[in-house]
């Protein structure tokens, strides 16, 4: 799993390049991403390219909303495959996050 990390403004828009976010790959992608979000309060991240998230994928992206938000900060996603978009839905959580079709949108939604 790999992280490409593009800065707009104060808003850091994490592209998670990779087939998947499963067991094998969140222990990487929690470690890549605390220094990530020790530095920066606005997160968007950019899902187009991540085919599947299994359960632990999900643990981890929670985790990382979790953290943002203990210091007021915000976790944005968007260009969500219709597999993974699946998934939010089946497990309810479309609900818990906000989601956009594209990078643009999620990044206006910080000035709202």
């Amino acid at each position: 799993m790999e992280l490409k990390v593009e800065k707009i403004g104060d808003v850091a828009v994490v592209l998670l390049e990779g087939e998947a976010l499963d067991a094998a790959s969140t222990n990487e992608f929690k470690k890549n991403m605390e220094s990530l979000i020790a530095e920066n309060s606005k997160v968007v991240f950019d899902m187009k390219m991540l085919g599947f998230v299994d359960s632990s994928g999900l643990g981890a992206i929670l985790s990382c909303l979790r953290q943002l938000k203990a210091k007021g900060g915000e976790l944005k996603i968007c260009a969500l495959s219709a597999a993974v978009r699946g998934l939010f839905e089946l497990v309810r959580m479309h609900r818990i996050f906000d989601i956009f079709d594209t990078k643009e949108e999620a990044l206006e939604s910080f000035q709202g």
